[in-house]
């Protein structure tokens, strides 16, 4: 059984080397769609901390608002609470900044590997999603 189009011979062989980049490639795919996840998910966190955030605006600065803090709610004073959104920002901005870096490393590892692997096999893969 051939998956070649009629006529076509696949005349290319396949070494160790070739097999091992086309491994790596597999593997550089889950990582980033892994990524594409958690940076999904980060991403969205953040946006619901800027939603609280304009939405403690609204409260009186005395006033106790319930926060989270792990798995516990806690009563802490307004302008506490906005404090303690202002940092969990700022975690979550290096987070998503770091997931970027790092995605931007996959997608240049992802880029190389392709251009080496469709200079070798040429239509004979098909490295596309």
């Amino acid at each position: 059984m051939e998956l070649l189009p009629e006529g076509k011979k696949n005349n290319i062989q396949v070494t160790l080397e070739d097999q091992k980049k086309i491994n790596e490639f597999s593997k550089l795919i889950l990582r980033k769609d892994s990524l594409e996840v958690e940076l999904a998910k980060e991403r969205q966190e953040k946006e619901y901390l800027d939603d609280v955030s304009l939405e403690l605006e609204l409260f009186d600065e005395e006033e106790k608002v319930q926060y989270k803090i792990g798995d516990v709610f806690v009563y802490l004073k307004q302008g506490k609470v906005l404090e303690q959104i202002e940092k969990d920002t700022e975690i979550i901005d290096s987070k998503i900044d770091n997931l970027e870096e790092r995605q931007n490393e996959i997608d240049s590892k992802l880029k190389e590997l392709k251009t080496q692997l469709y200079a070798k096999f040429g239509d004979n893969i098909n490295l596309e999603r």
